[in-house]
């Protein structure tokens, strides 16, 4: 049999890379372990990885003990998950699910790597808004939801989910299904799309670029790349002093793309009918932990714990949001806008 020609790695010029697809120690953390290590005390995320937030908090709210059966309502890279296993001790079972098939699919290879089989680990492709058809006729001692876009998602060009990388506008958790960020553009008019960025990140520049996009559109330009919406967005803002306008683009950027992301995801939508799900998910005295990223979510996720409290669902939620130690957030600078809030079931 022919062994098959040897390739030689695509070398990146200068001494660092620069591109996602250079970074190939990155993209190997198992082949590379020192190198990522490296990356990890510099107080980075390896490209195609993600940092998990408030583990310890998480942790010590649920409580997790072997024998109990439990739910990852966003498996992500698996951080969490592999943490709550850890907890298991090889004895219960915990499900996970995700919408986004590529991710999961890498993460449960992952995981069943580490010894993490069936008997002890379920995977399914679905959004956590249907979390009521995981497991029928099984009621979960603990939940945990992560509502960030995983740092694996926002670092690869190919998603669009970061304008800090030129890609395709797409923005799509689940790529197959759904239209991108880019045809979504092109269906909203400048009035639609203002109330959007309101809506979704509290825009206080929503206006002018609502109408700085549909001058492009309506120019015959294009708004298909990360950086083509980038530069709608900067071109928005002329009017700015010149030592504040690279942090007000940068920002109002930041929040484009979230409003954007939110939308073409149906997030808001999906949190809510988790969020009046939740309870009947949930055993006598199981735990629920919601990590949260936005006002937006946050806003909900409270107001949906004090209903559910005032109905006699939940005995106990928190009262102040719980947010990751400063030494954290230096270690993951991703970790800065988290909001932890818990749930205890009557």
């Amino acid at each position: 049999m022919e062994e098959p020609k040897h390739v030689r790695r695509v070398r990146y010029r200068g001494t660092h890379p620069h591109t996602y697809q250079e970074k190939y120690k990155e993209l190997e953390p198992e082949r590379y372990a020192e190198d990522v290590a490296h990356i990890l005390e510099s107080g980075k995320t390896p490209a195609g990885t993600h940092i998990p937030i408030c583990v310890r908090e998480i942790l010590e709210f649920l409580q997790i003990r072997p024998g109990q059966t439990g739910l990852d309502a966003t498996l992500g890279y698996g951080g969490h998950a592999q943490k709550m296993l850890e907890r298991l001790g090889g004895s219960g079972h915990l499900f996970a699910i995700d919408v986004d098939a590529v991710e999961s699919a890498k993460t449960q290879e992952r995981l069943r790597a580490l010894g993490y089989g069936p008997e002890i680990l379920t995977i399914q492709h679905r959004s956590f808004a249907d979390a009521d058809t995981v497991a029928p006729g099984k009621k979960f001692d603990f939940v945990l939801a992560d509502l960030g876009v995983s740092s694996m998602q926002i670092d690869n060009p190919e998603r669009g989910f970061s304008f800090q990388y030129d890609g395709p506008l797409d923005l799509r958790l689940d790529s197959s299904r759904g239209i991108t960020a880019a045809e979504r553009l092109r269906e909203l008019s400048e009035a639609e799309l203002a109330d959007l960025l309101r809506e979704n990140a509290d825009e206080p520049y929503a206006a002018e670029i609502a109408g700085q996009v549909r001058r492009v559109l309506r120019a015959g330009g294009s708004l298909d790349t990360t950086k083509a919406l980038a530069k709608a967005v900067a071109d928005a803002l002329p009017a700015l002093p010149a030592g504040e306008r690279r942090d007000v683009v940068k920002r109002s950027c930041q929040r484009t793309f979230q409003a954007l992301r939110i939308d073409v995801n149906g997030e808001f939508e999906a949190l809510y009918q988790f969020l009046n799900k939740l309870p009947d998910v949930l055993c006598s005295g199981g735990r629920a932990a919601i990590l949260t990223f936005h006002s937006g979510e946050d806003r909900l996720v409270k107001k949906a714990f004090q209903q559910h409290s005032r109905e006699g669902l939940y005995r106990e939620t928190a009262r102040e949001v719980l947010r990751p130690s400063a030494e954290e957030c230096f270690r993951n600078p991703r970790a800065r806008s988290a909001k932890l809030r818990w749930a205890i079931r009557a």
